[in-house]
């Protein structure tokens, strides 16, 4: 069961809201509020990720450089 609270938000802020829901096709406010937020923390990894992002290519055993 989910659990609700009350969050006070300015009437400019509900709008903008009530746009994405539109845009995003959401069934509620959360929903919109969740993919912002997914999207932010997906954002934050990639700028983490460095100059090398997506040029790094996948490790493999004859990369190895030791003698076994």
């Amino acid at each position: 069961m989910r659990e609700y609270v009350t969050v006070k938000v300015s009437r400019r802020t509900l709008e903008q809201l009530e746009n994405l829901k539109k845009v995003f096709n959401a069934r509620s406010i959360d929903d919109v509020i969740q993919r912002l937020l997914r999207e932010y923390r997906s954002r934050l990894l990639e700028s983490l990720m460095g100059v090398d992002a997506g040029r790094v290519s996948e490790f493999r055993e004859e990369d190895r450089f030791d003698s076994r």
